[in-house]
């Protein structure tokens, strides 16, 4: 019995697709872009996709890329059709999230080829990014993304408490925007 999606059938979902991936950054609530989040094709929210206001964050959820168990109660308030497994911690990985419809299993080879060229470990976002970049999504536009620079709204931690370099992914994803215009911070 398979109980993960294939990167292809993903591919195949976000080929032709405006694509809003919805990042944790603390900043975002200061800003209106729920209704263009709300508007693109398909909305990827990271980990327990906090939604503070409409106006800020939109309201809807097509997918749930996690590296972290979430609570089954955020799981079903999002309503997403798939869950994304992105860390290569299999252990980690609850039951309850592997077995539901939709659930994909990043491949492992991904996280560490990204990590290589990162120099750490990425965070959810950056192999987010890295999957949809492989894909024929028609454009993807960031929201919420400012690299820990107003830190995130998933938790009290500081740069110094997580073990990724911000600065190489923010580098990273600024150099992949300029040679690929599908991409917009």
């Amino acid at each position: 019995m398979r109980l993960s999606d294939s990167p292809e059938a993903l591919f195949a979902e976000l080929e032709g697709r405006r694509v809003a991936l919805v990042g944790n950054a603390r900043s975002l609530a200061e800003r209106a872009e729920g209704a263009e989040i709300d508007g693109a094709e398909l909305v990827i929210r990271l980990n327990a996709a906090p939604l503070p206001s409409p106006v800020s964050h939109g309201t809807r959820t097509d997918w749930m890329a996690v590296s972290v168990p979430v609570e089954d109660g955020v799981i079903e308030e999002r309503r997403p059709r798939r869950v994304l497994w992105m860390t290569p911690k299999r252990k980690r990985l609850p039951w309850r999230i592997a077995r539901r419809p939709g659930f994909a299993l990043a491949p492992a080879e991904w996280n560490a080829r990204l990590a290589a060229e990162l120099g750490a470990r990425p965070t959810t976002g950056a192999m987010v990014i890295d999957l949809l970049a492989r894909s024929g999504a028609r454009g993807v536009r960031l929201h919420g993304f400012d690299f820990f620079a107003s830190l995130s709204l998933s938790g009290g931690r500081t740069a110094k408490d997580v073990p990724h370099d911000f600065g190489a992914e923010k580098a990273w994803v600024e150099r992949l925007a300029e040679r690929d215009g599908r991409f917009v911070l």
